[in-house]
């Protein structure tokens, strides 16, 4: 079955998250079991000897790493801030006309939303040791919004654990526990790893812990729709729920990976895992504990993917590179003379292969830094130097495929229209929505693959109108919106939050 990207299932910081809420209605027996616990760990030499077929043997480095692996579970207060009682889309500014007044009752008024509501949400995830005096590693979105943290090691020791900090764009966050005398894991070299590689993946999906799979590394640098700042490893080691944040061995026992998403349709494996690299953990985590927070380049561009006919209109022998469609106004990129229509090619010495490549190495660029970056234009390749600025939190972009505006207060994701979908749809003006995460828009109903068309009675022309349109709305109240879905228009009613700060804080 072939289904459209648009209508995937993506949430937190990539397209399924692996260690979240947990939930079990049902044990299904299929023969046999399929868990059993690990003994107490001897000290052996972390080796994968290969056995007599061939096939790499982890029994010693799950022996030897059990120590260093740790449960984590989360406790989070949800105030569900829902929509008041009345009908949003009826007031005395904005009267529903009267052909859809039947609809809710009366006069309109008559129908009922839900109030404001509270309760407690809990989250697993896994995590990993990194020093003896108790730092760990983890996943950003298994520790997000947390109000507890609580680490549980091998022997069942519970341990209050405090964030240190923690980064969205890469989805990485460093914990500290007050203990002494752990073991933490061996640090590989992600550089080094080979696509067909051994991998092994442990941690405590659905709430079982140590829990070990194998796989193989599928691919290198892997660039996903909802996250422009990783190069992600993809192995087929099954990962699961509760997953998220546990380690990814390669056959000598050293951390090479952080186990971070999946793809699914399901909720579950389906035979597709992703890991953040070892050596972007370690430079993020190293920022993290110094600052607080992570510097990233920023060159203010928004790019998208080329593909045969555009590289065949704009004469490329093939297609490659990143195509600029905006420049951000006192940018680098706009001090350097980047047009709009201009295809990156090469950037700092690096090959722009195609346009998930190129976030990655501004943001991991020297803030100060000038670079030699060659773009074709009108069929001629030109260099231009752009000196690299440090991307600022409320930055849309750093030189994303992705537009941003609106996630802080609604917590989603939008892109323009592309041209031929604009064309369809005669013109018109709108923004669709690529990412919808825990919030305001996620309660009202909007998905992924969504055009905003209206906000209010102010018709949305493109993401920085959109973004302009947002922070005009007034706060604690539902507005409307008018939403285009499979070539149906509907309006659904968005509770905008009463408290920005908070929204932003929690934005992610």
């Amino acid at each position: 079955m072939v289904m459209q990207m648009s209508k995937q299932k993506f949430s937190s910081a990539g397209w399924f998250v692996a260690g979240l809420s947990v939930v079990t209605t049902m044990w299904v027996l299929t023969g046999s079991s399929a868990v059993s616990a690990v003994s107490t760990p001897a000290a052996v030499a972390a080796t994968a000897a290969p056995t007599p077929a061939g096939l790499p043997e982890f029994r010693d480095i799950v022996k030897d790493n059990q120590p260093s692996i740790v449960r984590i579970s989360t406790k989070q207060t949800i105030h569900d801030t829902s929509l008041d009682d009345g009908n949003p889309f009826d007031d005395d500014d904005n009267p529903l006309p009267e052909p859809f007044r039947h609809f809710f009752g009366g006069n309109g008024r008559q129908f009922q939303f839900r109030g404001p509501q509270m309760h407690e949400a809990e989250a697993l995830g896994s995590g990993f040791i990194i020093s003896s005096d108790g730092r760990i590693l983890t996943n950003a979105h298994v520790v997000d919004g947390a109000d507890t943290v609580t680490v549980t090691l091998w022997d069942k020791t519970e341990y209050d654990a405090k964030v240190l900090g923690k980064d969205k764009l890469s989805d990485v966050a460093v914990l500290k526990i007050n203990a002494k005398n752990l073991r933490p894991v061996k640090i590989g070299n992600s550089d080094q790893l080979a696509v067909g590689e051994w991998v092994l993946a442990i941690g405590s999906p659905y709430g079982l812990d140590y829990s070990a799979t194998q796989g193989i590394v599928s691919a290198l640098g892997r660039r996903l729709p909802n996250e422009t700042y990783v190069p992600f490893i993809q192995t087929d080691a099954a990962v699961n729920p509760g997953n998220s944040g546990g380690p990814l061995f390669n056959t000598r026992g050293e951390v090479v990976g952080i186990n971070s998403q999946i793809y699914t349709r399901t909720g579950g494996y389906q035979g597709l895992s992703f890991a953040i690299p070892i050596n972007t953990v370690e430079s993020v985590a190293m920022q993290l504990e110094k600052n607080g927070h992570v510097s990233r380049g920023w060159l203010g561009v928004q790019i998208q993917t080329v593909n045969g006919d555009l590289a065949k209109s704009f004469g490329m022998d093939k297609p490659h590179g990143a195509l600029v469609g905006n420049v951000e106004d006192g940018s680098p990129a706009d001090k350097a003379g980047v047009q709009t229509g201009d295809v990156i090619v090469s950037f700092d010495g690096h090959d722009v292969g195609t346009s998930g490549e190129l976030p990655p190495l501004v943001g991991s660029t020297p803030v100060g830094h000038t670079v030699d970056m060659k773009v074709l234009r009108d069929g001629h390749e030109i260099t231009l130097h752009p000196t690299i600025a440090v991307l600022k939190d409320n930055s849309p972009e750093l030189a994303s495929n992705e537009a941003k505006p609106g996630k802080a207060l609604l917590n989603i994701i939008v892109q323009p229209l592309d041209p031929e979908t604009r064309k369809q749809r005669g013109h018109e003006g709108g923004v669709v929505v690529a990412q919808v995460n825990p919030g305001p828009a996620a309660q009202a109903g909007i998905t992924a693959g969504d055009i905003i068309v209206k906000v209010g009675t102010r018709t949305v022309e493109d993401p920085a109108q959109f973004a302009k349109l947002i922070k005009s709305l007034p706060r604690g109240k539902p507005v409307a919106f008018l939403i285009e879905r499979d070539g149906t228009h509907l309006y659904m009613a968005v509770n905008i939050p009463a408290n920005t700060k908070d929204s932003q804080d929690k934005d992610g």
